[in-house]
Formats: structure tokens, sequence, C-alpha cells
């Protein structure tokens, strides 16, 4: 299999670790901020990229848009992040971000740290990449460069700058979204297109309709209505137990042929490993599998709290359950949460609050695409045979990039894992493999016929 050469793996390891060590965790405006500035003076001092965008929306993290003109006749979009989640040193085997060099028990030798995997290895190596390409007169594509510090809150500020209307990304051939795509330590994944999604929170507060405005002593429940039973009661209604499904769609038959062909090697004792999981919630083959969790339509509740906390024998003020609707690309999360509503209505349940922190719909792209075989090809001489699969069961707004790009994929060889966990890491055997695979799909990009 082909990788990159060391020194450019290590040039890519170092800066990742450099970037790793800024704490821009999401919602810590001052450290998004000095991680935006560090990636956008690197564009622009090392890479000599010229920075078309870089300032901050709204109180937003700014979204970094580089440009990259080789002269080429071609044009490709890269995109990554720069936001992490949070992290304490509990259970590490590396001060999260700090990051070290840690022989992982099943895994082997890996960089460990927050961000590691999701998404600053990726991020560096594939700046690295392009560096290297450019410097040694060998990048055959222009590129467009975005970077973003909202991807773990939704985007916002990318799919604003994506769809206004004077937006000054270029036409191109093919988007990517350069990841450790071996999940596991499977075989790489192609997904063909992104899920939709919708976040937020129910919230029941004592009010008009009943229920105390601070909390009560629980002897008073036969006369005090209880808002954290009024929770559970409309939570009955969003999606049926204990999946909550909330309905589903006929898959067409180009995802079907995808489905059959990916179900020949899918693994569903390997996924169940992956997932952590002793048992999928459903029985069938694996083709049957795949068509139920890519055709379902569910809403996860991801929490449950109530004010004060920690009551006991109380009657809370307040009931809240964090949710995230997830639903195929041909269904709207915004139908849904409609439908809960008139639900909610309809059986006499006043004062319960869906507070919508986002919402987008899924999207998907043609098998065809320039970049879908650019990818496949990248992988076949950098990896195991890849799983293409008609979309991903998670979300990315891939319906922001289509206005730009006739395809946006994520993707890449290398393995890295516990991204939002403890000992977060890359391997170091994938690393370079992961390289050598964005320098691939840049290449045969230079090639594709299909460009505007």
């Amino acid at each position: 299999m082909k990788t990159a050469a060391p020194g450019l793996t290590a040039a890519a390891l170092a800066l990742t670790q450099a970037w790793c060590r800024i704490p821009s965790v999401r919602g810590d405006d001052r450290a998004l901020g000095r991680q935006a500035g560090a990636v956008a003076d690197w564009l622009s001092r090392d890479l000599g990229a010229e920075i078309v965008s870089a300032r901050a929306d709204r109180g937003r993290p700014p979204v970094i848009h580089a440009r990259l003109d080789a002269g080429a006749r071609r044009t490709v979009i890269l995109y990554n992040m720069y936001d992490v989640m949070p992290a304490t040193s509990e259970g590490w085997h590396a001060a999260p971000f700090e990051g070290g060099l840690v022989d992982l028990e099943g895994i082997g030798p890996a960089f460990v740290a927050r961000g590691a995997e999701n998404n600053k290895g990726p991020l560096a190596g594939m700046l690295c990449v392009l560096k290297d390409l450019a410097d040694t007169g060998r990048l055959g594509v222009n590129v467009e460069i975005l970077v973003e510090g909202e991807e773990e809150s939704g985007s916002g500020a990318l799919r604003d700058y994506l769809l206004a209307a004077d937006c000054p990304v270029r036409p191109s051939v093919g988007g990517l979204f350069p990841s450790f795509c071996e999940y596991g330590g499977g075989p790489p994944r192609v997904y063909l297109g992104f899920s939709g999604i919708a976040k937020g929170e129910v919230r029941v507060r004592g009010g008009d309709w009943g229920g105390p405005s601070e909390a009560i002593h629980s002897s008073n429940a036969p006369w005090i209505a209880n808002p954290a039973s009024r929770l559970v009661d409309a939570l009955s209604r969003f999606g049926r137990a204990p999946t909550g499904r909330l309905g589903s769609i006929e898959l067409d038959a180009e995802a079907l042929a995808v489905v059959a062909d990916l179900a020949r090697a899918f693994d569903p004792e390997a996924e169940l490993r992956f997932r952590r999981t002793q048992r999928f919630a459903a029985d069938g083959n694996a083709e049957a599998l795949l068509r139920l969790v890519l055709s379902t339509a569910s809403a996860t509740i991801s929490s449950l709290s109530t004010e004060p906390t920690a009551g006991d024998a109380v009657i809370p003020s307040l009931a809240r359950a964090g949710f995230d609707l997830r639903c195929p690309p041909s269904l709207d999360p915004a139908h849904f949460l409609s439908e809960f509503r008139e639900t909610l209505e309809r059986d006499g349940l006043p004062g319960v609050e869906i507070a919508v922190a986002d919402s987008y719909p899924g999207h998907r792209f043609p098998s065809g695409a320039a970049g879908v075989s650019a990818l496949l090809q990248a992988y076949r001489e950098t990896a195991p045979a890849p799983q293409v699969w008609p979309w991903a069961i998670g979300a990315a707004p891939g319906y922001a990039f289509a206005p730009h790009t006739p395809s946006f994929l994520i993707g890449g060889a290398g393995r890295g894992g516990h991204a939002h966990g403890v000992n977060e890491f890359l391997t170091l055997e994938g690393f370079p493999r992961f390289l050598a695979s964005v320098e691939l799909w840049l290449s045969a990009m230079a090639v594709e016929s299909d460009a505007p």
C-alpha cells in the first residue's frame, strides 16, 4: 500500500500536535479565535494561499476561506474543522491538550490528544499534503480551502457563507472532507450523501397549565402536577420505543443496488463491536439491517434532567430532554417536529416547549461524480477494499456545498478513534496512508473529465 514519505508524515504529525495544544473547545471564543488565527497564518505564510475571508460573523467562530491557485483548469474544495469537544485529564494516557505517543492496547502505536482524530490530525495532514504538492510543482488543481470552527455546534456560519448569494467559492469539480475513514479498524467507507438532522430540547416548566414555579415537596403529588411526569408523557409521543422510530422511506433502485453490494462484505458483528453494543434493536441479516438503518427516521433522547438536578423527594419546577432527530436525505426533519407539535396539541398536553437549536436537510450526490471515482481510486492504493454507502447515517451540511460542487464526500485512509472520548487517537501506521490517499485524490481530480 502506498504511504507518504517519512518527512511529510513527520511534518504533518508535528503540526497536528502544535494545533492540538490549542484547546479550541466548542464555545470557548478566545481559544477558537487563537486556533483560527493559527490556521489562517499557516495558510498564508507556509502554504502561500490567498485568504479570501477569515472574518467572524455575528459572534461566531470564523469560517476561513483560502484559495490556492495553481493555474490549473480544474478546481476542487477541501474542507475541514478546527473546533473540538471538551476534555479533562482523567483517564488519558497523555494530557489531552498536550498530546503524546502511546502504544494503545489492541490498537498499537498512536498519537493521543483531543483533536487527533476529530479533526486536527486530518486538517493538518491535508494542508501538509497541499504544501508538499505545491512546493514540488505537482499540484494539478486549484483548491478552495474551507475551515470552520463550528462543526461541533451545527456549522451555522459555514452554511450561511456557502448559501449566500454572493458566496465567493469558485465552482469545483468535487469536494472532500479528509478524515480517517477506517472506522473501528475496518475497511474505509465512502458515503454518497448525508442524513438530515434537527437538534434541541423538549422542556416543561411549571406554569398556568400546572406544576410549581419552584421545587416543592413530593407530598404534594396528589394535587400538584409534575413537570417531569408531563415531560415523560410528551416524550412517549416522540418516536416509538426503544429506538425512537418516527417513520421510514422506501429505498429507490439506486440505493437498493448500493446496499445489496455493501451487504456482501458488511459484518454485523464487527459493527456491533465498533458501536460498543451487544445486539441490534432488530433481527435480520446484513442487508435487512442496512436497509433498516438507512431508511428510518428516528428521534434520539440524548439527555434527561430536572431542576433541581439532584432533587430528592421533590416535584421539580423544570424538566428537560435533549434530542436529536435524524432522517434519510429525502425526508425533512422539520416535518417530524411539526408532527410532534400537532400531536401534543391534539392530545391536550399544554406546557411542553420544543426548542430547536438547529435543523437542516440531508443531501445525496450522484455515484458517478468525479469525486467518487477519484476517492475509490485513492483507496485502491492505500487501504483495503472500501464499503460504499448510499448515504451516511450521520449528518453533515452537504446540501450547503451542493451549489458549488457536484459531490461532497468525507474520505481518507487511515484509522483514528475515541472522538469526543478519552484517549482520542490516530494510528501511526494509518497516518502515512491517510496522507497518501489525500494526495492521490487530488491527483486523480486533476485528470477527471467532468470539471467546470
